[in-house]
């Protein structure tokens, strides 16, 4: 049986579903299959990935077992696998550095962080140690030196490294040229769910150009209750996140629209909606005639399972390419699975190119080594 040796950087509301989504599809046969793209990848499935390693900074989580900390507060997303069993891998104390914004300290034990008192771990060590050979970022965002610390970790470790966060690690040519020059894997940067806000945005945006509609301009407000929202009430946290998800609609365009007729990002917290993220989305347009069109959409979903999916994917072929020996930036599942990739592929030919990476193509874009030059040359 391949097996996939994963670590985890972060045990909050994504790491729970993806860990609670392990263990759900190990149980689940192909026919009955519900939420994956690709139920196999080259012989891995979703229930050979193992979690080696984990690593958080709440004393609700540290030195606890991960089938444990995955349900401690102040995580909040729906359990729709409860039988996690034991695992054996306790969750090691990492360094705290930015991974808390200060005004975090200020909430009601369920809803903040709690400082475990502990020394950090060694965590090239433990990646070493544990013999992970994919290490998932799932800092809050805002985590500038967390989200660093882990990517230089998983380079002195040797571990591919996939960046679930909007820290600009794949999509930065310096980053970019480090993970090629050592040969490890990267994906990123910033995840892009399943269905969520970002997709269906990209998607209606592509509809509108393949329909000869003038997008004029648009917003995307974005609401939920979970600790992500709750972190990024601090606005200073937010500039990647806001830079990751308008490049993401902005790359569909033609002609982007300037920055007074265009607003993404998160809006608001709300404690009640917990981990169902509510978006506000408008598009206002001009068709036939220069006549005016405005579109408007609500979307709920929960917001941590619906990046599961394409987590689990960006992992299968981040060890897909560390079997194949190769390194650098992968750029199809990027752009198939992350809102800031180094390269803004359209959904469809992203999905193509990864179908394309699954059979060993020597065409994708993988297979050839980016120099700094290339790299800078997309952004």
């Amino acid at each position: 049986m391949k097996k996939i040796r994963l670590a985890i950087a972060g045990m909050g509301n994504c790491a729970s579903s993806l860990i609670q989504g392990i263990e759900y599809y190990k149980h689940t046969d192909e026919k009955e299959c519900i939420g994956l793209m690709h139920y196999e990848i080259c012989g891995y499935r979703a229930g050979d990935i193992d979690v080696v390693a984990a690593f958080d900074i709440d004393d609700r989580k540290v030195g606890k077992d991960i089938g444990q900390a995955i349900f401690a507060k102040p995580n909040c997303t729906k359990v729709f696998y409860p039988d996690v069993p034991k695992k054996d891998v306790e969750v090691k104390m990492g360094p705290i550095l930015d991974g808390v914004a200060p005004h975090m300290l200020n909430y009601p034990e369920d809803k903040r962080f709690v400082a475990a008192d502990a020394e950090p771990c060694n965590v090239v060590r433990e990646l070493e140690d544990s013999g992970a050979d994919v290490l998932v970022n799932y800092m809050p965002v805002g985590s500038e030196q967390a989200t660093r610390f882990y990517a230089q970790s998983a380079l002195d470790a040797g571990v591919g490294f996939v960046n679930c966060m909007p820290v600009f690690i794949a999509s930065n040519p310096l980053w970019a040229k480090k993970f090629q020059d050592a040969g490890v894997p990267i994906v990123g940067d910033d995840i892009k769910s399943q269905v969520g806000a970002t997709i269906v945005h990209r998607a209606l945006t592509q509809l509108f150009k393949d329909r000869a509609c003038v997008m004029d301009r648009t917003y995307q407000l974005n609401i939920g209750g979970n600790t992500d929202f709750l972190n990024m009430l601090n606005r200073e946290r937010l500039k990647s996140k806001k830079i990751s998800k308008t490049e993401a609609v902005q790359s569909i365009l033609d002609t982007p629209l300037n920055d007074d007729d265009i607003h993404i990002g998160p809006s608001d917290y709300v404690p009640w909606q917990k981990d169902n993220k509510v978006c506000f989305l408008r598009m206002e347009g001009r068709i036939f005639g220069d006549i005016p069109i405005n579109l408007e959409l609500r979307l709920s979903v929960e917001d941590s399972p619906n990046s599961g999916g394409s987590s689990i994917d960006a992992i299968r072929i981040c060890k897909l390419a560390k079997d194949r020996k190769i390194g650098g930036p992968l750029l199809a599942i990027s752009a198939y699975t992350m809102k800031h990739p180094p390269v803004q592929y359209p959904d469809d030919v992203a999905k193509e190119l990864v179908e394309k990476f699954i059979l060993g193509d020597v065409g994708v874009p993988e297979n050839a080594r980016l120099s700094l030059h290339q790299v800078a040359s997309v952004k």
